[in-house]
């Protein structure tokens, strides 16, 4: 990567160009927007909004406190249900959930900017460096949480609370999981995965030690000796294959590894790019990586995506993203093989043109080459059940109960690993915090002795 003979060279605008490019995507709202913002809530008693979120954020009531100039009170009322609100105010598709679910939506088509709005309270506490929680007195129990992603952060820092110790095992050498290598750049500028990390853990008693790889450093066995509960939150680590014919060719890579490589890189203008990008996938990563192979200067950018647009997962508003970047997206398409020039490396793609025939996706028995010098893979990330071979697993991923609760006694489970994950930073949050709860009355049940029953 990064030769001029593959096509994939770094630096292929200025670095004050690429540094503009990969600006916040929304500015933050000033305090006067956010008042008028804020106005513009009904205050619905049965909050339709509240009701489309999976952490369950009194929705209504925060507005009504940013209305009345109560930015602290509305960060408040943000992180008792989703300690990682700042985060979510950024990356997730709120006009799928809350603002989707607006009655503003029924007469103006234009929902209140809860997403904006939920920002402009929690970055004014977390800029004040306001903790609003303290510990519990210490109850003696110490929990491994494994993954200091979204849903081990959400769960170690409920249980701190609660007056745990806990020790966060993470395989990375920096916390905080997708937030941090996984989601594009310019919807969280200026290292805020890595300063929500702080503001999370400074409640205390959260011990995180990194490079500490479940099967390889550390074993559950291990964990479950020496803690009184564990929580996996380990996310997922493989991506699928293509299955296309030469895959293995130099400038054919994961999205999230070309995403994770941007997120670290303090400037940008030394990852590199090609020249003709084809992103396969039709979800947010593919849109991701797609933007932001444009944003570094590539001339054409295509996704490729094997159903139609109402299929994909990225929302309405992601694609209308990659579409005023200048990405093109093209339906009913999937890979057939790589094809690649004589020194090896690729010099396009062969795609097969799909349809829908009695349900079932099929070909059409026509392709289509696309000319391309680096095809970034976002067709899904797999768990990778490492030792954890103990557990019942579905659909190759962890079965948890309502609560996180696994198969093994003593072992919880919650974010992407578990079989029913959404892949949402939101709903991985909300399965860690309840995952802390059930954790938090099953060792406080055992360690309260007895009562008899009176007669």
């Amino acid at each position: 990567m990064g030769t001029s003979d593959t096509g994939i060279v770094a630096g292929r605008l200025p670095p004050a160009e690429i540094e503009a490019n990969f600006t916040d995507l929304h500015a933050p709202l000033t305090r006067h927007e956010a008042l008028v913002a804020s106005d513009r809530c009904y205050f619905c008693y049965d909050a339709p909004c509240m009701t489309a979120c999976p952490t369950a954020i009194d929705i209504p009531l925060f507005i009504r406190q940013i209305s009345t100039g109560n930015a602290m009170g509305a960060a408040k009322t943000i992180f008792d249900q989703n300690i990682l609100g700042g985060m979510c105010a950024r990356v997730c598709p709120t006009e799928t959930l809350c603002e989707q679910a607006c009655v503003r939506n029924t007469a103006e088509e234009r929902p209140v900017e809860i997403g904006r709005l939920q920002r402009f309270a929690t970055d004014t506490a977390m800029q004040a460096n306001r903790q609003f929680y303290r510990r519990a007195a210490p109850t003696g129990k110490s929990i491994a949480v494994v993954g200091a992603g979204p849903a081990g952060l959400a769960c170690a820092h409920r249980l701190a609370m609660k007056g745990h110790e806990v020790i966060v095992y993470d395989a990375r050498e920096k916390a905080g999981g997708l937030n941090e290598y996984g989601i594009a750049t310019y919807k969280a500028v200026d290292d805020f995965a890595a300063r929500e990390v702080d503001y999370v853990t400074a409640i205390g008693g959260i011990d995180i030690r990194n490079r500490q790889m479940l099967g390889r450093d550390i074993k559950l066995a291990d964990l479950t000796a020496r803690h009184d509960a564990v929580f996996l939150g380990v996310g997922l680590a493989g991506v699928n294959a293509l299955s296309a014919e030469g895959e293995a060719a130099e400038g054919v890579e994961d999205a999230v590894d070309f995403i994770a490589r941007l997120r670290q890189s303090p400037t940008k203008a030394d990852i590199a790019v090609g020249r003709r990008v084809v992103v396969i996938g039709g979800g947010m990563t593919a849109v991701d990586a797609a933007v932001q192979a444009k944003l570094l200067g590539a001339e054409e950018v295509t996704i490729c995506y094997r159903r139609g647009k109402e299929n994909m997962n990225a929302s309405e508003f992601e694609q209308d993203l990659a579409a005023a970047k200048g990405v093109t997206i093209r339906h009913w398409l999937q890979p057939l093989s790589i094809v690649t020039g004589e020194s090896g490396t690729v010099a396009g793609i062969e795609m097969a043109y799909t349809q829908i025939v009695d349900g079932r996706l099929t070909t059409t028995g026509e392709t289509t080459v696309i000319a391309a010098d680096q095809v970034l893979k976002a067709i899904g990330q797999t768990f990778e059940p490492v030792g954890l071979d103990v557990l019942t697993l579905e659909r190759g991923r962890i079965v948890a109960d309502a609560e996180g609760r696994t198969s093994l006694e003593g072992v919880w489970a919650g974010g992407d690993c578990v079989a029913d994950g959404e892949d949402l930073t939101v709903s991985a949050v909300a399965q860690g915090r309840d995952a802390a709860e059930s954790i938090h009355r099953t060792l406080m049940a055992t360690a309260a002795p007895a009562i008899d029953a009176v007669a």
